[in-house]
């Protein structure tokens, strides 16, 4: 999606104003990152989704809350062992 912005005046310093749809399509809140490249800037969001998730398994491989909820091994039903092509 192209979208056509102005740079308009922000007090002493100027600035776009970015539409709320596209805001809410990218899930932009609270601050930003950017990045200047030769003819580009480009804005990224500051959170990412994940991020801290390595750290989180390790927590529960610690607390060894690792394990699979099932004690049962997954058993195929006649459907699958006749229909599915492995």
């Amino acid at each position: 999606m192209t979208v056509k912005a102005r740079i308009i005046q922000i007090g002493n310093s100027q600035g776009i104003r970015i539409p709320k749809s596209i805001l809410e399509q990218l899930g932009f809140t609270g601050e930003v990152e950017l990045e200047v490249l030769p003819d580009q800037l480009i804005v990224r969001s500051l959170h990412q989704p994940r991020q801290q998730w390595e750290k989180y398994f390790q927590t529960m491989v610690e607390a060894g809350d690792d394990q699979l909820f099932d004690d049962e091994p997954f058993l195929q039903t006649a459907w699958e062992e006749s229909e599915w092509e492995w």
